[in-house]
């Protein structure tokens, strides 16, 4: 049952959490936090629903390290760490900052106030513009901008964004539901309040259009990742066991994005560079308010 896969997944995420707001310190090299994560993730019971992201300063989302990545985690850094866990393709979507440089509190705060205004006014029957305005109030009044062009998301069985959004600013009609599902997820930054992508740098992909293939490397690639992680988000990092040579998964993806079979999710930067802060928890929409899942 959908709920109880849900409530699995988010017992599997408060767990994982706790490792991964641990794992990030200065001197702790991405790569290895990205893989403590996602083994605690298998380890306890629970499939990934996506590569953890692990995105840096004005970096807002979408990076995740590459095979054999050295960087490290120092103390200038805004750490975003956003995870997800899937039991039964049922998703836990969440996300945590981490300021390591000791000097943009008010920054990470803005984040999180953000999110815990946003749930106190989301129930059935609520529109989301109202949603995005208590985002919005609570990000510029402490002196900062909400990201517009990024949203929270509605979830569904192996669909991590199911065509629905929670803005970041006061905007949109939706109405919500008694027992929608929704990854909720401000930003909220020092710079413009947009982001842009950071093209020909993406290291994550989903399928979005299967179809035969003539390339075995392409062949390859496609179904060890319909098999395994069907229309969920996964990583060139993952498909080692698919192909031991990077080099064959580098032409693989390229030609499985060139006949528009996956599409790609580039670092997404805010456009003057500025800090980002993050805060996100997944929630089930109830008459009178939210359930808080992880």
């Amino acid at each position: 049952m959908a709920v109880e896969d849900y409530v699995k997944a988010a017992q599997i995420g408060a767990s994982v959490r706790s490792v991964a707001e641990d794992a990030v310190k200065p001197g702790a090299k991405l790569l290895d936090v990205a893989i403590e994560v996602e083994n605690e993730i298998k380890s306890d019971g629970g499939e990934f629903a996506f590569p953890v992201n692990i995105s840096i300063n004005e970096i807002a989302a979408h990076y995740t390290p590459r095979e054999g990545e050295e960087t490290a985690f120092t103390e200038r850094d805004v750490v975003k760490l956003d995870f997800g866990v899937h039991v039964n393709g049922f998703i836990i979507d969440q996300a945590f900052t981490v300021d390591l440089t000791g000097e943009n509190g008010k920054l990470v705060e803005a984040s999180r106030q953000a999110l815990e205004d946003a749930l106190s006014v989301m129930k059935a029957g609520a529109n989301i513009r109202a949603v995005g305005a208590a985002i919005q109030k609570a990000i510029e009044s402490r002196g900062f901008k909400p990201i517009e062009n990024l949203c929270g998301h509605s979830l569904d069985e192996y669909l991590l964004h199911a065509g629905r959004e929670i803005p970041n600013v006061a905007k949109g009609d939706y109405v919500l539901k008694e027992g929608d599902f929704f990854a909720v997820e401000p930003f909220a930054t020092t710079g413009a309040g947009r982001v842009t992508e950071k093209s020909g740098e993406s290291e994550i992909y989903s399928i979005v259009n299967p179809k035969p293939v003539r390339l075995p490397q392409s062949r390859s690639v496609l179904e060890y990742a319909m098999e395994n992680f069907q229309t969920l988000p996964f990583c060139k990092r993952w498909l080692s066991e698919a192909l031991p040579s990077k080099a064959g998964v580098e032409l693989a993806l390229r030609d499985l994005y060139r006949q528009e079979i996956v599409r790609d999710y580039p670092p997404l930067v805010e456009i003057n560079k500025g800090l980002v802060s993050q805060a996100e928890c997944t929630v089930m929409v109830e008459k009178d308010s939210v359930k808080v899942l992880g």
